[in-house]
Formats: structure tokens, sequence, C-alpha cells
């Protein structure tokens, strides 16, 4: 339970600090800001991409549907980093791997060089792309920045949100390297039971010990009901690593994006409504937002290639405005 409380003790902190900054002249505005979370969500606690914008195409770069975990072109390797990651996304794994990742001693490098390294990394857990990281990211900020002109901290969103993966490659983590079923996919809770809903489902799960945990194994495990998804110890990769990365840093996005970038991957939350029994109210907003954010990061995948030295000023000028324009450490 230790690092589960020293987690939150360092997201009091953070919640704390971010109620301290100044209201910032970004706008945060929520996607459906004439309204409550309650309008922004069905019955079910839903939140429609229809609600917000109706921007969706209907096939990926490879001509298939989105999210095929069936029977895609990349199905042995999609299928293989999610059997062995279920099998070893542990409690202690968890514990042992922020003891290493959370001290921020990697290195100093720059957005743009971390960029840069993803141009050696391509997902393994992404039936939809078979692209080198570094395009994705930008075909994901442009994609925003058309749709949301007005949000620039969104824009930046989109380009961070999957700079996390460069645990898994050398250039950044030497020999502290982690396997990619460390770093990519869908995420969820440990420490407690998995749910069906999750990518490949329970099955998925055989041979982690954690099933058979006498609290573990449980459906609300080491948690209280409704203690809220800040308070949950995910499974760990490149959302949390990224978003605390930021944290450290003194990142200046707003709570809103923040939470966009640690919780985009948690599909079995914000697509399929799992876990809501450790949901609290205000996690609704979060959802909103996520949901929102999650089509640009899906969808973009199909999108033609962005001219990256063309826009990458246009990026960098807003590492600069908010506070992550030099070199940070990892």
């Amino acid at each position: 339970m230790q690092v589960v409380e020293q987690i939150a003790a360092l997201i009091a902190t953070a919640t704390k600090e971010t109620q301290q900054d100044d209201e910032n002249s970004h706008s945060t505005e929520s996607p459906r800001s004439e309204g409550s979370a309650e309008k922004a969500v069905s019955e079910k606690g839903v939140c429609s991409l229809e609600d917000l914008h109706d921007w969706r195409p209907e096939q990926n770069s490879f001509g298939d549907t989105f999210r095929n975990y069936e029977d895609s072109s990349r199905q042995d390797v999609v299928s293989r980093t999610y059997h062995t990651m279920h099998a070893n996304q542990t409690v202690e794994f968890g514990k042992k791997v922020r003891d290493n990742w959370m001290k921020f001693d990697k290195g100093e490098f720059t957005i743009m060089e971390m960029i840069e390294v993803l141009d050696n990394l391509i997902d393994e857990s992404d039936p939809d792309n078979d692209l080198p990281n570094s395009i994705h990211d930008f075909q994901t900020a442009e994609r925003i920045r058309k749709q949301w002109p007005d949000h620039d901290w969104f824009h930046l969103v989109g380009l961070l949100h999957d700079i996390g993966k460069v645990l898994a490659l050398p250039e950044v983590a030497k020999d502290a390297k982690l396997e990619q079923w460390a770093c990519v996919g869908d995420t969820f809770p440990v420490g407690c039971a998995p749910s069906d809903d999750i990518v490949f489902g329970v099955a998925s799960f055989k041979g982690n010990p954690d099933l058979d945990h006498e609290v573990y194994g449980t459906e609300l495990g080491i948690y209280e009901p409704h203690c809220g998804i800040s308070k949950l110890m995910m499974s760990w990769g490149h959302d949390e690593y990224m978003y605390w990365v930021l944290k450290e840093n003194g990142c200046s996005i707003p709570e809103e994006g923040l939470g966009m970038i640690r919780f985009h991957s948690f599909y079995p939350w914000h697509d399929k409504r799992a876990y809501t029994h450790l949901e609290a109210p205000q996690d609704l907003e979060t959802l909103k937002w996520v949901k929102e954010f999650n089509k640009f990061d899906l969808y973009s995948k199909g999108d033609e290639l962005p001219d990256v030295e063309a826009v990458k000023p246009y990026y960098q000028s807003l590492c600069e405005k908010y506070g992550i324009g030099g070199k940070l450490r990892w």
C-alpha cells in the first residue's frame, strides 16, 4: 500500500497546486460548457461524440474498421503484446517500475528531441497504424488544431500524448528500457479484478498472480467505492509516465488537458464504461474531455501525413507558452 499512498499524496499535491494556480487566461471551457455534466452524458453515463463534434471516419489506414482486435492485419503482434501485458501488469510490477521511472533521472531532453526519438517506435499494440509514433503525434495535434482553433493547449496535448512511449527506447531509457507491453496499449487499474471489457477479456490475464490474490482479485480490491479515477493505480505505461513528467517539470497546461494525457488509453472506462463503481462524480468532467480527445487520437491515424517541419515552430511556441520549451527531466 505504500506506493499507492505515495501516489495519492502526489496527486493531492498536484491538485492543490492546480487549484492555487492562476485561473489562466487559456480557454478551458468544457466541450459542453453551456450545460451541466449531466447534459453531456447519457442515462448510462456515456458521453456521446455526436454531442460534441461529429467528425468520425469509417476506416483506418489499412481500410479496416478502427480498433479491430479480432482479425486485423496486425493481429499476431497486437494479440501477443496484450496477452503479455495482462499476464505481467501487477501491483508488484507497478511499484517496482514507479520506483525506477518516477525519479526522473534518465536525462534531460526537449519535447522536440523526444518526438524525434519516437521515429524509432512502431506501437505493437495498435491494430490501426504501423507508422512511427512521431507521425501520429503530429496527425493528432493537427486534427485537433482544425477542430478546436481557439484551444491552443489542446493542440499541444495532441502532440504530447504519446511521448511517454520513450519508455521502450534505449536512446532514453538505456538499461532501464521497458518492453512495449509495459509502455503501450489500453490501460486498466491494478489492485482490483480486471473487467471483461478490457481488450481480449479476463481470459487474457491467465498467469497473472493478482487474479487469485485475496484482495487484488476482488471487485474493489485496494480501493474504496467511488474513490475517483485519479486515486487508481493504473497499469504502467506511457500515459501515466507522461502525465507525471509534465507535472514534475512545471507544465502549465490546464488540468483538463493533463487528464486527457493520463487517461486517454483507459478505454475500459471512457469507452466501455467499466469501473464506474470506482468513479467519483467529478470524473464526469474528465470523461467528457477524454472522449473528445479520444476521437482525434484514434481517427486521425488515417489522415494524410503532415508537413512536420512546417508545423514544428508553431508547436515549439506552444511548448514555450506552457512552460516546457526547454530541457525537461525524464
